[in-house]
């Protein structure tokens, strides 16, 4: 067996540029207050935007699956593996969008890349927003088709991309809220060029799903469009994990037969998918208002705040949840990033190749989970670093 290429080499290397990566360990059912080694923190990196990933009625409906579905689904579910809790969570994502169809896959990466992949080949032509999630950047790589990327929220340059060359298909691919940026796509615009020119429209709604739009519907139903795709995951906003696409009934249709990601995996488990339909359902429920607006509130008080700090950057003009301080370097990036855990604060630096080269950062994501007063030292502690 020839012996492994030289890792240590590369290793060294990423922590000589300040690169190299690591995994903190923690503890307990809050995302917003995890412990680590009995202290607990003040975590801001992560994505449980609405606090339910610990909720007693995800909790409930879990161990309720378990009991009566068992708990891995055993096999693709083109196979045996299409359970009932599977079917009654794509009805559910079906109704929260507003199309007429959803399809469960086991992970947001493989819902992107499953797409992407069975709908574009070497004949086609896809556009894609420079900003794009690395899931998308991958569907396009193994997709074959000619790829043109244009500058971030660019409308214009992603009309100039899609009207240029003879192809089969036309795909042209935006997040509607950027995980790394925290801004919005203009997608009322990039709804009417694709209409105009015959393209395909496909948006990720990843991280503004429960958050943003008429009932946390989304930026798409505020925008008042319906893409011919729209993709979203669930260990987000709704506190469990999986992903799905969401169009018409023939796209469902075909992507159970094209899609690689769906048809050679093993289903979601059971108690995952029923967790992820408690998810939804309170989302859309009046206790889902009063977590969006306990987050709405603390967002526009961490605006405030950071508004009065010297940032080397400023911050996305909107409403969402991602604030991202941008710094430039690695090394001053996890700087700050360990000045703040020195307080107590959870907030990793996000450096190259997360993000482009230059732009290394501390990306700031609130949950209704904190309280003003989590904020509030935030703030402080900022202002003490940053001063």
């Amino acid at each position: 067996m020839p012996p492994l290429p030289p890792l240590e080499d590369d290793l060294d290397e990423l922590e000589r540029r300040d690169r190299l990566r690591t995994l903190t360990c923690l503890d307990g059912t809050s995302r917003a207050h995890p412990r680590k080694a009995e202290r607990t923190l003040r975590a801001f990196c992560s994505n449980d935007y609405l606090g339910l990933a610990d909720h007693p009625d995800l909790l409930a409906a879990a161990s309720s699956a378990a009991q009566t579905s068992g708990f891995g689904a055993g096999a693709s579910r083109l196979l045996s593996g299409h359970l009932r809790p599977h079917e009654a969570l794509e009805a559910a994502l079906a109704d929260l969008v507003r199309l007429p169809a959803a399809l469960l896959y086991s992970t947001g990466y493989q819902a992107n890349l499953g797409v992407v992949t069975a709908l574009a080949g070497p004949e086609d032509l896809i556009v894609s927003d420079q900003a794009n999630h690395a899931s998308l950047i991958d569907g396009c790589r193994l997709s074959r088709a000619t790829v043109r990327v244009y500058g971030h929220l660019d409308a214009g340059a992603a009309r100039d991309a899609l009207r240029n060359g003879r192809f089969r298909r036309r795909f042209l691919l935006t997040e509607s809220l950027f995980s790394m940026d925290g801004d919005p796509a203009p997608l009322s615009d990039l709804a009417a060029i694709t209409s105009d020119q015959d393209a395909t429209l496909i948006v990720d709604e990843a991280h503004a799903l429960g958050v943003l739009g008429p009932d946390g519907r989304g930026l798409c139903q505020q925008a008042g469009i319906l893409p011919d795709v729209l993709v979203g995951t669930l260990g987000k906003a709704f506190g469990a994990f999986g992903g799905f696409v969401a169009g018409a009934d023939v796209l469902r249709r075909y992507l159970i037969n094209r899609s690689r990601t769906f048809i050679y995996t093993t289903g979601l488990p059971a108690p995952v998918a029923a967790a992820a339909t408690a998810g939804v359902s309170l989302a859309l429920s009046e206790e889902g208002q009063r977590r969006r607006a306990a987050l709405a509130a603390r967002i526009q008080s961490l605006r405030a705040s950071l508004a009065r700090l010297p940032l080397p950057h400023p911050l996305p003009d909107q409403d969402g949840p991602i604030l991202p301080i941008i710094l430039g370097a690695d090394r001053a990036a996890l700087a700050l990033s360990q000045n703040l855990a020195n307080r107590g604060f959870l907030l990793p630096a996000v450096r190259p190749p997360t993000v482009p080269e230059g732009t290394a950062r501390l990306r700031i994501t609130l949950s209704a989970g904190h309280t003003q007063a989590d904020v509030d030292e935030l703030a402080e502690a900022l202002r003490g670093a940053l001063s």
